[in-house]
């Protein structure tokens, strides 16, 4: 290899030398207590930190690095204390997860990084909110992100390049070609002669590094981010390198030919430069043995300190209450004043509030600018609070969730729209793999509202009509609201708004100009997990929620003679099952309606939860009722019939006889 290093000190080059053998030697103990089972798994980057060490070495201490299995360099160049790392690879409590996960898949504000999920690509996108941030508060700061080869297959990729290059974030993107995706070599991953060459298709400037030279890495990094804090865009990087080890320690690499471990081996970065130093005079045989011994004191020293840490202690409270983001629900109450209102009117007026209230929110998604969002709500929006803040996206879903998360993280709050309920599919797994669980996973809030328009009965079809909060209400860390009457819309949203906790929040589209109530025009707040009681009474139970409630009213409007509790649940992750128990309790008789289709929705673990613990005070069975068990059809004959309020009146009366 050739270095040069004109323009840099011989203190960074000594300082570099260091920072590369402090990981190495970190590995090597690691892979000797992985062999005796000290440690469960480890992701070995030996050959690669040439790399995390360069990159990491000129990235400023304010500016975020979100790295890889592989960047162990990070991790020690930012200082992180080696007992603390040794905690975390042993599931200690003083690590970084408090044993929830392993190797690097966590994050810490205090030293900036912000680790990995298994799933790879959606840091790519909470890099570009992260760097969304700095942009809005005028930070002249860089965010580096690191991928491997195989993650630039990931549609995540794709996203997050596009949304970067769209909106001239500062975002380092820094390709680890490695060789191989645990055994897949790069000619099985992509036609492409370089990954570089894929900045082109979005107008990022793209370079090929040398992922081996320290030096080459160091000065090319730096200029690059010099010009990045001063004029704002992405760079695509491409480090060639080679990963010497197994994909884990478990794989091996008897799938690598043998002269390609030879050519590659004979290319590792840390002897190569170290044999240059030498030659150098800037590195002396003693200089060296000296920084060797403390290196080495170093880890015996903090592994004394985690090993004797006792193993986690499982406490079921903590476990639990760790799940959420502690939230301090601040209760507004409006004045008396009132006018009538659409439920649309009601969502966009609380959209509106927020944002006047809270400076640091972000409201993202496809047209909400200009053109004010498919269903109007965001009408106006720009000409109060500028494009800065209310952003017109790519049609990507899964980058504008990551990159909302990624706001959260850098000090912001987001509210997405989901264009359509419906298309969050697209956006699934940063929301259930990402938002879901960064409090439990490293005590980050994720302080994003996704917004839902949602529902049937309006003749849109399978693909712009489902109900699908049963997909979100099973995974824990999220929350879910789905108000039925435009009061309570404008305060959930504003209380979800506060909320530093994700939260899906639901509309139904058909209810967004077919109903009408008396609303304060001020802030105001409501809680949730507080279910609503619209009509009381001791016959039975009915609860729902959307547009379920009003197809329960008109039904027992039909039948003055049914004294019916109606409880609206308002919000479903929070679910208020004391309120369900105690009228239960009252009326003995308990039905379930539901928009959605029947199988694994909300109706049936309320019906679990009341036979399970109000067994005894019940005068039937509980009744379930929902939509047929098929797509959402779009012809109005098939609808209709298809729609659960369509068999609502007669299971309410067979119940009522039983």
């Amino acid at each position: 290899m050739q270095y040069q290093n004109k323009g840099i000190s011989k203190k960074v080059q000594l300082e570099l030398y260091e920072r590369m053998l402090k990981p190495r030697m970190v590995e090597e103990k690691m892979l000797i207590l992985l062999r005796q089972g000290k440690i469960s798994k480890w992701f070995s980057g030996i050959g690669q930190e040439a790399i995390s060490v360069g990159v990491a070495s000129v990235m400023n201490e304010a500016e975020y690095i979100l790295p890889m299995h592989r960047n162990l360099g990070v991790f020690t160049t930012r200082n992180i204390p080696l007992h603390r790392l040794f905690a975390q690879w042993q599931g200690k409590a003083s690590g970084f997860t408090k044993g929830r996960d392993r190797s690097f898949h966590f994050g810490t504000q205090e030293y900036k990084i912000v680790g990995m999920i298994s799933h790879l690509g959606p840091q790519l996108g909470v890099a570009d909110g992260i760097a969304l941030a700095d942009v809005l508060k005028n930070k002249k700061n860089v965010t580096a992100v690191f991928t491997g080869e195989g993650a630039t297959s990931e549609g995540d990729f794709h996203e997050a390049l596009n949304v970067a290059a769209v909106w001239d974030l500062p975002v380092l993107f820094c390709i680890e070609n490695n060789g191989y995706g645990l055994s897949t070599p790069t000619n099985e991953q992509y036609k492409c002669e370089h990954l570089a060459d894929k900045g082109k298709g979005y107008g990022i400037e793209s370079h090929i590094i040398d992922g081996n030279n320290i030096l080459e890495v160091y000065s090319k990094v730096n200029a690059i981010c010099k010009r990045m804090r001063e004029k704002p865009a992405p760079v695509l990087l491409e480090f060639k390198t080679f990963r010497m080890r197994g994909h884990e320690e478990a794989s091996g690499t008897k799938y690598v030919p043998q002269d390609l471990l030879d050519k590659w081996g004979a290319r590792d970065p840390l002897e190569n430069y170290a044999e240059f130093l030498r030659n150098s005079n800037i590195l002396t045989e003693e200089e060296e043995v000296v920084i060797k011994k403390k290196i080495i004191h170093e880890i015996d020293a903090h592994l004394k300190i985690a090993f004797a840490e006792k193993k986690v202690d499982f406490i079921e409270s903590n476990e639990l209450e760790d799940v959420y983001n502690k939230f301090d629900y601040q209760e507004v109450t409006p004045n008396l004043n009132v006018k009538n209102i659409r439920l649309v009117d009601a969502i966009s007026e609380g959209l509106r509030q927020a944002m006047e209230r809270h400076e640091e929110l972000v409201i993202m998604g496809q047209d909400v600018a200009d053109y004010g969002g498919v269903f109007k709500i965001t009408e106006g929006f720009i000409g109060a609070f500028g494009k800065e803040r209310v952003r017109n996206t790519p049609i990507c879903e899964s980058a504008i969730v990551a990159a909302a998360a990624g706001l959260s993280i850098n000090g912001m709050k987001a509210v997405m729209e989901m264009q359509f309920a419906d298309f969050a599919s697209t956006g699934f797994n940063p929301i259930v793999n990402y938002l879901a669980k960064m409090h439990y996973r490293w005590n980050e809030k994720a302080d994003v509202v996704i917004r839902m328009p949602c529902g049937g009965d309006v003749g849109a079809g399978p693909f712009h009509s489902q109900t699908n909060e049963a997909w979100f209400t099973k995974t824990p860390g999220l929350k879910v609201a789905y108000p039925a009457f435009p009061y309570d819309a404008k305060g959930l949203l504003a209380t979800a708004i506060n909320d530093p906790n994700p939260v899906l929040f639901f509309e139904h589209k058909g209810l967004y100009r077919s109903i009408y109530q008396d609303v304060p025009p001020d802030y105001y707040t409501l809680p949730f997990g507080k279910a609503s009681l619209i009509k009381a009474g001791g016959d039975i139970t009915v609860v729902s929620y959307g547009a379920g409630v009003h197809w329960a009213l008109s039904t027992l409007g039909k039948h003055p003679d049914i004294s019916a509790d109606l409880l609206d649940l308002r919000t479903l992750a929070p679910l208020d099952i004391e309120a369900i128990y105690t009228s239960v309790e009252k009326t003995g008789k308990l039905i379930i309606l539901q928009e959605d289709s029947l199988f694994g929705g909300i109706a049936s673990d309320i019906s679990s939860l009341v036979m399970e613990n109000r067994f005894e005070y019940l005068d039937g069975p509980v009744k379930r009722v929902a939509s047929m068990e098929t797509p959402v059809p779009f012809a109005k004959n098939l609808e209709d019939n298809y729609l659960s309020k369509s068999r609502f009146e007669g299971a309410l009366l067979e119940l009522l006889a039983y």
